[in-house]
């Protein structure tokens, strides 16, 4: 088997209309579709058999430095309903989404400055492959971890 490529990004949240407002007003990401669906092969798909979601597609916008055709897949469990886990980023089993910035310092002052929940203030990474870029956790609305990050500038 060889993967071509990565399609989509799942993530569930509790309130799709607060994550879809958070992913495309606040961290400005396009809205590509939205619907409901109890349909027989998705709940073969996500092994439950009377599932229901809604469900949304967001991506960068067309025409952004870097876009790809990557998209974040917003569902909202409506049956069967679930509990928040513990999204602590130690526990096994949880992930992080990480988008690239040109200038950290100006995406962490606006995005602090309308309400985001930060872990840290923007850390210049000093190891590794990504030695001089800097990198920033936050949390959406269910607390889910996702990163901001500014690459290393290339010496002029």
């Amino acid at each position: 088997m060889t993967l071509a490529e990565v399609f989509h990004t799942g993530i569930t949240v509790s309130d799709l209309e607060r994550s879809v407002a958070f992913y495309r007003d606040v961290l400005g990401l396009e809205l590509v579709a939205q619907w409901d669906s109890a349909q027989p092969y998705l709940r073969a798909v996500v092994g439950y058999p009377d599932a229901e979601l809604r469900i949304a597609l967001l991506r960068l916008p067309r025409g952004s430095a870097g876009a790809s055709g990557h998209h974040i897949e917003l569902l909202e469990y409506r049956v069967p309903r679930g509990t928040r886990g513990d999204a602590r980023t130690f526990n096994p089993g949880n992930a992080h989404v990480a988008f690239m910035v040109e200038d950290l310092d100006a995406a962490y002052a606006e995005l602090a400055a309308r309400g985001v929940r930060f872990k840290s203030t923007p850390v210049e990474i000093t190891h590794g492959r990504n030695k001089g870029a800097k990198a920033v956790y936050f949390l959406d609305p269910d607390d889910v971890t996702l990163e901001l990050i500014q690459p290393a500038h290339a010496a002029s």
